[in-house]
């Protein structure tokens, strides 16, 4: 899956649903960062994350190699739900999606727009996904992973625009939720044969993936408490741990404070909204400005899918 020629097939079905997303060096984030910055507009996929590129590459798979299967389940958060309710609905399947309780409110309706069935079930994504294991045997539903070869594939699609669009990166940073997007970073870079590093984002309440980078090997954590919810995994994926422990420079933890002034950051520099987990990205960069002084510098926007609510006091705040 991490050939060239594969990741270029992805990149052309991935853009029969969208256009390759734009990355923009926003002066007044260079300004702020001490650091030439390229930003990569993940957040104006048509589901506004993205997720959309592993769903699409992924059910276009399932649809050919086993056409006799009529619908999918996931677990999510959101952003996962709403790439299988995307990509379900483009190749005629059934999706159901499962979801904690608490999740965020407009991520639900955006999934249910979308035409799946949401159902709530357990505290964190962790619970949820037990659910929906449970629930694909019952009803004979194909579970569809948060964490796959072909998803990496997909998302490699963005690696692959970003790198062409803004060559000589030095640095890129990427949020680490349960791993494909990080991964898929990796895969396109390597690909290219290109020597940018790869720098993993974490929330300091969701610290799976930092714990387990320095352990090298997975470490979960018993409860997540991040406003971050594409961030908020407590046990992480081996074969994602495997690809990060090879590929990645090194992972940056970031605290609530830094995620939501990195929120306001990106508002009031660019006009773009950014959820907790697109954030995280930009508040690394600016914990590191010192280190990244003068570099060029990558920042994956992965989604802007925040609710009303939670926006508008993360705005307040400042």
């Amino acid at each position: 899956m991490d050939d060239l020629a594969t990741l270029e097939q992805a990149a052309a079905l991935v853009h029969r649903y969208m256009p390759p997303t734009l990355q923009h060096a926003w002066p007044l984030l260079c300004e702020r960062t001490g650091a030439q910055v390229w930003v990569k507009h993940e957040n104006h996929t048509p589901i506004g994350a993205f997720k959309l590129r592993g769903g699409l590459v992924y059910m276009d798979a399932l649809r050919r190699e086993q056409p006799q299967v009529a619908g999918v389940i996931c677990a999510t958060r959101g952003n996962h739900g709403q790439s299988v309710g995307f990509a379900a609905r483009a190749q005629g399947l059934e999706a159901v999606v499962v979801v904690p309780h608490g999740n965020s409110v407009e991520k639900n309706r955006a999934m249910r727009a979308l035409g799946a069935e949401l159902i709530e079930h357990g505290h964190d994504f962790t619970a949820a996904q037990d659910h929906a294991k449970e629930l694909s045997e019952s009803r004979g539903l194909h579970m569809m992973p948060s964490f796959d070869p072909l998803l990496v594939c997909g998302v490699a699609t963005y690696g692959l625009e970003f790198f062409r669009g803004a060559p000589d990166l030095d640095t890129v940073y990427v949020p680490i939720g349960l791993g494909s997007g990080i991964c898929g970073t990796i895969t396109a870079r390597d690909a290219l044969g290109l020597k940018t590093k790869i720098v993993g984002v974490v929330a300091e309440r969701a610290a799976a993936y930092s714990l387990s980078f320095a352990a090298g090997k997975p470490v979960a954590t018993n409860s997540v408490d991040t406003m971050a919810d594409g961030v908020a995994v407590r046990v992480p994926d081996p074969a994602a741990l495997e690809i990060i422990l090879k590929g990645c420079e090194r992972i940056v933890t970031v605290t609530e404070e830094e995620i939501k002034a990195a929120m306001r950051a990106y508002f009031a520099d660019t006009h773009n909204v950014a959820e907790g987990a697109g954030a995280v990205p930009l508040a690394a960069l600016l914990q590191e400005r010192e280190k990244m002084a003068g570099k060029t510098v990558g920042l994956i926007l992965t989604g802007g899918n925040v609710d009303t609510s939670v926006y508008q006091s993360v705005l307040m705040a400042a």
